[in-house]
């Protein structure tokens, strides 16, 4: 417990940086070292043998973040400059290349290397980091930064506030279990408590940003945050869920230890992988109608 709430700490303090710098340069380092880490975990626990095919999936994983947006070497490369650069070849032929290379390193190693090591390779290389690409994309894709900060800390309070909750009322008055076979602990009981308190703290974080906002929200988008609220929060258990299988798939009771006392970054963050989708989703459609 010494342990877990001194990395606790830790994080929390990284996470204050990260914030506090969440306009710069910063975060792309960040978020591109999650994604390499998270890449690395995965290609690990899965037990892929093939050296060549996880050090170029870890690279492209950390490289992923870099084409999230125009805006994101700001202030070392222009917007329009990176823009452009962008634009010159689609992000789709990175991924075919990518998928290519990883045949190809298939056929060279045979021997050790098997088409599952190939798909849970692609998987971790390209479907992760462009979850953890997301921070990115929401933190630019409106003129107004706030907002998109905001939305940051929207997906992730869904995710965090919903595991913390749940766990806290599973504890006090969970009776029956969710899902006993993926995860004993889980309470439906649990679940309840979890969306309520990420529907109160979500209310609450909506309540501070409308007073420090340049520009708070508007009643038709408060409405659709709140009201979305619940079923991004329980998509984030659903990941929460998925990861447990997937760690129960390759028999392991941690992705990683990069994180003493809490696991690795998909331990951590495999929640936020479904929350932050779910956020852009409802964010880019709000961007149309609203």
């Amino acid at each position: 417990m010494k342990q877990r709430v001194i990395t606790a700490i830790c994080l929390l303090a990284v996470l204050a940086v990260v914030v506090w710098q969440i306009d710069t340069f910063a975060l792309v380092i960040v978020v591109a070292f999650l994604s390499a880490v998270a890449s690395g975990e995965i290609m690990r626990c899965a037990n892929v043998q093939n050296t060549f095919i996880k050090v170029t999936g870890i690279i492209f994983s950390a490289c992923v973040p870099f084409f999230a947006s125009e805006k994101v070497l700001m202030p070392l490369v222009d917007a329009q400059v990176w823009g452009k650069v962008i634009g010159l070849i689609p992000n789709i032929v990175f991924v075919i290349a990518l998928c290519l290379i990883f045949l190809l390193a298939m056929l060279r190693g045979y021997a050790y290397t098997t088409f599952e090591d190939v798909a849970v390779s692609v998987f971790a290389s390209v479907i992760v980091p462009f979850g953890f690409s997301i921070f990115i994309r929401l933190r630019d894709m409106f003129d107004n930064m706030q907002f998109g900060v905001y939305l940051i800390f929207y997906a992730l309070i869904c995710a965090l506030a919903t595991d913390t909750g749940a766990q806290l009322t599973g504890m006090a008055i969970g009776k029956h279990k969710m899902a006993p076979n993926i995860s004993p602990k889980k309470t439906v009981e649990g679940a309840v408590g979890g969306l309520v308190v990420s529907l109160i703290f979500n209310a609450a974080a909506m309540m501070i940003y409308n007073k420090v906002a340049v520009v708070p929200l508007d009643k038709s988008m408060a409405t659709i945050l709140l009201v979305c609220c619940i079923p991004v929060s329980f998509m984030g258990m659903m990941g929460d869920l998925s990861a447990s299988v997937l760690k129960r798939n390759f028999e392991v009771k941690d992705f990683g230890k990069i994180f003493p006392g809490h696991g690795g970054v998909m331990d951590r963050l495999d929640s936020s992988l479904f929350t932050l989708p779910c956020a852009y989703v409802i964010a880019l459609v709000t961007q149309n109608i609203l």
